[in-house]
């Protein structure tokens, strides 16, 4: 019988140091790459502020994750409170360890992590309610997606308003790796499938770093590409009165400049990212 081979390493009784990728966090790399929370909520306390005349104090975080948009909204007064609403309890874990932990006692106190379905979840009703990072496309029949924002509908003040993000353009429907380098890691977004007939769309974040670790897949969304038309009718349907679509303005060279003003009409971009704002 052969004797089994052993590395130098494992001769020498030396462990191989972590690679990069093995120390990671993966949501401390998704909130560098891609959430900025301050940001979010400046614009969902503007487009409240615009609608109705005055600063909300309310805010559902649906599909929250790590419920950091829910801390950043709670940490900005007093009057704030703010509820995360996932499905996954791991993640709300982590966001109760990594990120309620750090706002100051009285803060935390104002923010409520639910572990539910928001298919089903019943809350306090609040003042805006969002679902960004395009987390609801999750939902890929239209009835699914319809009993959704009804649901939503149900949880806001009867002045209050829910807010969504949304992605298109013909790059929306490219099979395609885009890669943006950030201090220490690189962030890779992966279009890796999609389905004219259906509209499902298949993605990837990958993270590659200096020491040439990886880490792959260390997120992955089975979406369907909704359109904004197809979102401004289903919002109808279920009760809003009134749905307003803010396009990103151009920055002179090809890309978005991170101010979102009302627009009827859009432009024929080959990739745009865009928020809907339906009111009650």
């Amino acid at each position: 019988m052969a004797k089994q081979k052993t590395s130098g390493a494992a001769r020498s009784g030396k462990r191989r140091p972590p690679t990069m990728a093995e120390r990671a966090d993966r949501m401390v790399l998704y909130e560098r790459a891609v959430h900025d929370p301050a940001t979010e909520v400046d614009f969902l306390q503007r487009v409240f502020r615009d609608a109705r005349k005055r600063l909300p104090r309310s805010f559902r975080e649906d599909f929250s994750g790590a419920a950091s948009a829910a801390c950043e909204w709670a940490r900005r007064g007093p009057q704030r409170r703010a509820i995360g609403v996932d499905i996954e309890p791991a993640v709300l874990e982590w966001g109760r360890r990594k990120r309620l932990s750090r706002l100051t006692p009285a803060a935390r106190r104002r923010v409520s992590l639910v572990n539910a379905d928001v298919l089903t979840v019943r809350t306090r009703p609040v003042e805006v309610i969002a679902a960004l990072n395009f987390s609801y496309w999750v939902f890929k029949e239209r009835e699914q997606l319809l009993r959704y924002f009804r649901n939503a509908f149900a949880g806001l003040t009867r002045d209050g308003i829910l807010v969504l993000d949304a992605f298109g353009g013909y790059e929306a429907c490219r099979e395609m790796r885009e890669q943006t380098e950030h201090r220490g890691f690189t962030y890779v977004w992966h279009q890796a499938r999609y389905q004219p007939v259906t509209g499902h769309l298949l993605c990837h974040i990958h993270f590659r770093f200096p020491d040439g670790s990886r880490m792959d897949r260390a997120f992955s969304y089975d979406w369907r590409l909704w359109t904004l038309p197809e979102l401004r009718e289903i919002l109808l349907q279920a009760g809003f009165r009134r749905v307003t679509v803010y396009w990103e303005g151009d920055d002179g060279e090809g890309g978005g400049n991170g101010e979102f003003t009302p627009s009827a009409t859009g432009e024929a971009d080959g990739g745009w990212i865009a928020y809907v704002v339906a009111e009650k």
